[in-house]
């Protein structure tokens, strides 16, 4: 999920702990395939990635939409992304993702597309936005649990206790944003090679919100 939220784009995130493999999902499913609820996980991240990229990419061209570049065949050694249209925002599910924002459906549906031949040439650090609501909950669960533990460790007195909740705090302001970039990367994102764009929709979200939903199914590859 991209939320609403400010954010610094300036820094690079490399793919450096594995090479993302077109067949990694597929094989994954076809060997646990019993499992209930695989393949919509493994669909819902690859939604995630797709939902970042597509932000990405309408966000490169926010003021002159109709001049989106056709970056699909550049080689995969590319600058990471940089701009960022905080105007946009995105929802994620197993089926398509929730697009917010004032956008034409032309320009999204291209947007979309776009970003799957981005994918496909390498550039896979378009699965990863600072504004992903996973880098809030990464925020929250490191600042409860540094809390917690100089709860624990410091003395009980209130001074020392205020100290060691404006130390946790505050290092856990520092270290969440790369956390959460590592979190996307490797547990709430995965390169899209199975998805395939189907329609773009013109509805609203759970909650009653005006949205356009980008429909995808699950493509197998052979």
């Amino acid at each position: 999920m991209t939320n609403a939220a400010s954010a610094n784009t300036s820094h690079p995130w490399g793919w450096d702990f594995f090479t993302p493999q077109p067949h990694q999902d597929t094989d994954l499913f076809k060997q646990f395939s019993l499992i209930p609820g695989l393949k919509e996980f493994l669909m819902l991240r690859q939604v995630h990635a797709l939902e970042h990229a597509t932000v990405w990419v309408l966000s490169e061209t926010a003021r002159e939409p109709s001049q989106i570049p056709d970056t699909s065949k550049r080689p995969s050694a590319i600058n990471p992304p940089q701009a960022d249209n905080e105007a946009l925002g995105g929802l994620s599910t197993d089926q398509g993702f929730y697009l917010y924002g004032q956008v034409n459906p032309v320009h999204l549906q291209r947007a979309v597309c776009l970003a799957l031949g981005r994918f496909q040439a390498g550039e896979w650090d378009l699965a990863v936005h600072p504004r992903c609501g996973t880098n809030v909950s990464v925020a929250l669960m490191l600042a409860a649990g540094m809390s917690l533990g100089t709860h624990l460790l410091l003395p009980r007195s209130p001074l020392e206790q205020l100290l060691g909740l404006g130390l946790a705090t505050t290092t856990a302001t520092q270290l969440a944003p790369d956390l959460g970039k590592v979190a996307q990367k490797y547990l709430t994102t995965s390169i899209p090679f199975n998805l395939k764009l189907v329609d773009i929709l013109e509805t609203s979200d759970f909650w009653g919100n005006p949205a356009h939903f980008v429909l995808v199914r699950w493509s197998a590859l052979q």
